[in-house]
């Protein structure tokens, strides 16, 4: 009877294994409805996108010049001692800046070769010596001696820049 028992569970478990039938994992499921969607959208998207239309450019020679304000010139307003030199007017074109006196010196000989009056100023709050080249009391005449010593052999970087002294 032992038997009949051992079997019949076996014949029980055999029968619940085969009557299962697998089904499709979610994930094949999912992957399918994606790619489905993919190739729906692809379909009705057009082939190829137009190129934006780009209106080509025309260079035309310049009819007129365009005189600078001089008004609107950039001016740094600074408080700084003369170290070397006659002394400064309100409005002073600087074509150098140096931590060390040294350099500065350097350089203001350079520039006195060249013919220039320049001279050395300090900046305490910045800790930096000041190059100048020269030095006006009208805006506008340091304005045209900017522009005429920026790109020269004495300010090859073009860097030179105007100064108020406070």
């Amino acid at each position: 009877m032992k038997k009949l028992s051992v079997m019949g569970m076996a014949l029980c478990v055999a029968l619940a294994f085969t009557s299962c039938k697998p089904q499709e994992s979610a994930y094949k499921k999912a992957y399918e409805k994606a790619k489905a969607q993919e190739e729906q959208s692809q379909a009705s998207r057009p082939a190829q996108e137009e190129a934006p239309v780009v209106t080509p450019l025309v260079e035309k020679p310049a009819s007129q010049t365009t005189v600078i304000n001089v008004n609107n010139a950039t001016v740094r307003t600074e408080d700084v001692t003369v170290v070397s030199g006659a002394g400064l007017q309100a409005y002073s074109v600087v074509v150098g800046s140096f931590s060390l006196k040294a350099n500065a010196e350097g350089m203001q000989n350079t520039l006195k070769q060249g013919g220039y009056d320049a001279q050395v100023a300090y900046n305490s709050s910045l800790n930096m010596y000041r190059v100048i080249a020269s030095t006006y009391a009208d805006k506008a005449q340091a304005v045209q001696s900017r522009d005429a010593i920026r790109g020269s052999q004495y300010n090859p970087k073009s860097d030179a820049w105007l100064l108020f002294k406070k």
